[in-house]
């Protein structure tokens, strides 16, 4: 049987079949929206369009890793003992900041107006949507496959930026439902993408110490988690968020611990 080549530029064979994918799937979910079906269909299709990353890597796997199985290198994501420290901190981080992004919004909504969730019962699906329809969806991909392959030829900090850009233009069809136009769709997609690849940051920088995909996992459903609890304009949220995350990241990179973003560790 003949084997199948080794893609020369994976990361980017990737990226492009995950964008493929994933623009026909986001336009059935704006037809789902439109033709106003039930919100749990919307939600299970919206939760589908959000794996098309992981979709494109299952696809090209074997041509990017000819020798290996699938299941084992899912399974040697999760391999590594969690570090409570290592949990415990960027746990923290994304408290502190919600905490702060709440606390700033809620200044300007009147009493009993600033959650977007009313009931324990609604907190819990949301949970549970939000991790289905991002975290566990993408960073499969965009984690342990695309970052690590560029961190083959870059360091940690150099990969994080170069994937965090990407990572947010994936995005991009997001970006044209938001009804925003003009000077507010600029700011939005400037402090969008500022959020995404700060976060990308912290998230490298915490998987590299203890290298288990349940951290970037972890920080991924906090960062969209968190957002969608508070309520408040979206543009705001996404500014505060862009600046706190970024705050976070850049104090990442000058601790740098145990050089995991970049110099020799």
């Amino acid at each position: 049987m003949k084997r199948d080549k080794k893609l020369k530029n994976p990361v980017a064979s990737f990226i492009l079949l995950s964008n493929i994918i994933f623009f026909p799937l986001f336009c059935l979910v704006g037809v789902i929206s439109i033709l106003e079906f039930p919100a749990w269909i919307f939600d299970m299709v919206f939760c589908v369009s959000s794996w098309s990353s992981t979709f494109a890597f299952v696809i090209l796997f074997k041509k990017i890793f000819p020798d290996q199985s699938l299941i084992k290198f899912v399974k040697d994501q999760f391999k590594k003992k969690l570090k409570p420290s290592i949990i415990v901190i960027a746990s923290m981080i994304q408290a502190a900041i919600f905490l702060i992004i709440l606390f700033l919004i809620s200044q300007n909504q009147e009493v009993g107006s600033t959650f977007t969730i009313s009931s324990w019962g609604m907190l819990t699906y949301f949970f549970f949507k939000n991790l289905l329809a991002g975290p566990l969806g993408e960073e499969l991909g965009w984690r342990s496959f695309a970052q690590i392959e560029l961190q083959k030829q870059h360091s940690p900090l150099k990969a994080s930026i170069i994937i965090g850009f990407w990572w947010g233009m994936w995005h991009l069809p997001i970006w044209f439902t938001t009804g925003f136009v003009g000077i507010d769709l600029i700011k939005y997609i400037l402090f969008f993408m500022i959020a995404l690849i700060s976060t990308k940051i912290i998230m490298t920088a915490f998987y590299n110490l203890n290298q288990n995909l349940i951290i970037p996992i972890m920080i991924h459903q906090f960062f969209n988690f968190y957002i969608g609890l508070i309520n408040g304009n979206m543009i705001d949220l996404i500014m505060y968020s862009a600046i706190f995350y970024l705050v976070a990241a850049v104090l990442m990179i000058v601790i740098n611990p145990k050089n995991v973003l970049y110099g020799d560790s």
